[in-house]
């Protein structure tokens, strides 16, 4: 909103709930009735959560009104010079990696977008040669209709289909990022991912797999690009061979900037990651906590349980969308039976993950009844052994018993700090 009121446009907020605070001079249209009449409006911008068909069924005649603050940052953003990062998974860890080569590189570099900076408040500090990196969310790339000059696409796998309906919506959504490139553009895929290699075709650019040659890949346990070495694996802060994936496609797209091998080196050898993802908090009597709430799909969890190889007792579950199937999931832990003390079952998703487990055989489980942190950590401790890991990767998302994934795992690092 204050990037809007200082062009002088005449701001009204439209909004569900009435009792919303709103500075002095704002315009409201607040309650049941917030979506009526928005054809009278120049420009609609939704927020980022709100589909548009739901301002479309009320307001059938305004699709070419509607933008977000997204799509306005890259109209008028200064400089050309910016990487969008999308995918389902990765994007926390890829975009931060980014950001830290390019400013190890010396360049003049932001980050922002899905990542919780919005982008508004460090466009008067760009110039031309300002370098903007984007975390971007199927639900922000719904409706864009202006690509970044450099386009990454990670691992794609089904999610928010909640709000998406299906797939193909989700796999559209993310296409848009690509869509509105050019021929001097440059659009970077997961080589063996067919969906990530199907969202960056929509681009007219140039295009350039990661995980394979042309872009960074892994041979003989070493990082490596055009034949140079820029790291062993075993050097890298960041755990889980997953990671290696974050890392190639942060490489690949540093490597269309600047082709210097010592950033990037200084980098991965330094960078441990972002808070709730695989966290190391602290070793108690021989017991070591991780901190994995970001993990709020399956497909994450799963990732994290091959990341750390030693015993543990994998805290699972939140709430259950039901949108995902289980068998997949529960297979991969079936697989990793050796390394599982026991999968400790949590929230409302709990019966349904135990069914999904005990189908394939897997009936290593402690269902809890646990409705608090303290209680959840607790019963994970004493379940645990000497030399044991304890790791909360829920595998769903938090709604069911806390405000968001960062809450979550703020709790679990709290008690953990306490015991």
């Amino acid at each position: 909103m204050p990037y809007w009121l200082e062009k002088g446009a005449d701001v009204t907020v439209c909004d569900q709930n009435p009792e919303i605070e709103l500075p002095d001079g704002v315009k409201r249209q607040l309650g049941s009735d917030y979506l009526n009449n928005l054809g009278r409006f120049d420009v609609i911008v939704r927020t980022v959560g709100m589909h548009p068909k739901i301002i479309l069924e009320k307001n059938p005649g305004v699709k070419d009104k509607i933008t977000t603050n997204l799509d306005e940052f890259l109209r008028v953003c200064p400089t050309k010079n910016i990487i969008g990062v999308t995918g389902t998974k990765g994007k926390g860890t890829t975009s931060p990696l980014i950001l830290k080569m390019l400013e190890a590189a010396g360049k003049h570099a932001f980050l922002g977008g899905n990542y919780g900076i919005p982008a508004f408040s460090f466009l008067p500090r760009l110039t031309e040669e300002s370098w903007v990196i984007l975390e971007l969310s199927s639900y922000m790339l719904y409706d864009i209709r202006h690509s970044p000059h450099i386009a990454v696409c990670l691992m794609v796998q089904p999610e928010h289909l909640d709000w998406h309906g299906d797939t193909d919506d989700y796999i559209r959504a993310k296409s848009n990022m690509f869509a509105h490139q050019n021929e001097h553009d440059i659009a970077i895929y997961y080589a063996e991912n067919l969906d990530s290699h199907k969202i960056a075709s929509n681009s007219p650019g140039r295009k350039i797999t990661y995980y394979a040659e042309p872009g960074a890949y892994v041979k003989n346990d070493n990082i490596m690009i055009d034949e140079t070495v820029l790291c062993r694996t075993d050097e890298l802060k960041l755990l889980g061979k997953h990671n290696w994936q974050n890392v190639c496609a942060a490489v690949t797209a540093f490597w269309q900037v600047e082709q210097m091998p010592d950033p990037i080196r200084e980098v991965l050898t330094t960078f441990t990651g972002l808070p709730h993802r695989l966290e190391l908090i602290r070793e108690v009597e021989g017991v070591r906590f991780y901190n994995d709430s970001f993990a709020s799909d399956p497909y994450a969890t799963m990732a994290a349980i091959d990341a750390i190889p030693d015993k543990k007792v994998l805290i699972v579950g939140g709430w259950d969308k039901r949108m995902l199937p289980l068998e997949h999931f529960a297979e991969h832990v079936q697989k990793a039976s050796s390394s599982l003390r026991c999968v400790m079952l949590i929230g409302e998703s709990a019966a349904r993950t135990a069914e999904a487990f005990q189908k394939v055989g897997f009936t290593n489980i402690h269902i809890s009844t646990a409705k608090t942190m303290p209680e959840i950590v607790n019963e994970a401790q004493k379940l645990a052994q000497k030399d044991d890991v304890v790791l909360l990767s829920p595998g769903f998302p938090s709604f069911d018993m806390f405000k968001n994934f960062e809450v979550r795992g703020l709790a679990f690092k709290e008690v953990v700090q306490n015991l």
